[in-house]
């Protein structure tokens, strides 16, 4: 984990970094983040690179110092870059539609089910003939990000027989062979 503490972060044009109390703050053209420090983590900026220092070589510190590095790495990303994530349905009658923050899902239940996004989640659905339907979800959170797709993803998860459900754009599911007859 020292490792990767020990990496040095550069920082692009236009994001802003400060830390008061023990709580860092990234604003940045796509948002703001916040994310709080423990175990006496510290900050050093200068030139456009940032240090994250741990305060002795104890396991802990080591661990949270490549944690919080990897964390103020990716806010840094999300407020100037932002991250994306697809999801697949693969099924029959399978289908997706959003109409602002409510994502509508037909996954072969008896009922549809609607999900109330967070505000800081982009929600786009694509459904051509003959192909599935893609739900593009994107946010300068990646672990709120994470969590919504983890969320969409429950409601039907890929089974090994036929391949159905929702699943990553790019996923390999392993399939199991089934009934011989």
């Amino acid at each position: 984990m020292s490792r990767i503490g020990k990496a040095i972060i550069t920082i692009p044009a236009g994001v802003t970094i400060t830390e008061n109390n023990g709580v860092v703050t990234v604003k940045g053209a796509k948002g703001e983040l916040s994310q709080e420090l423990t175990a006496g983590i510290t900050l050093e900026q200068k030139d456009g690179e940032l240090n994250v220092n741990r305060p002795s070589d104890s396991k802990q510190h080591k661990a949270l110092h490549g944690l919080y590095r990897a964390l103020i790495a990716n806010m840094i990303v999300g407020v100037s870059e932002g991250f994306e994530k697809k999801l697949e349905l693969v099924g029959v009658g399978y289908r997706a539609s959003h109409a602002g923050q409510k994502l509508e899902l037909a996954l072969g239940f008896s009922h549809g089910i609607v999900l109330e996004l967070p505000s800081e989640v982009k929600v786009d659905t694509l459904t051509e003939k003959g192909k599935n339907p893609i739900i593009t979800l994107a946010s300068h959170d990646k672990q709120l990000l994470g969590m919504v797709t983890a969320k969409i993803r429950s409601f039907r998860k890929p089974e090994p027989y036929k391949g159905k459900g929702v699943r990553f754009v790019g996923e390999i599911v392993r399939r199991k062979a089934g009934k011989s007859a």
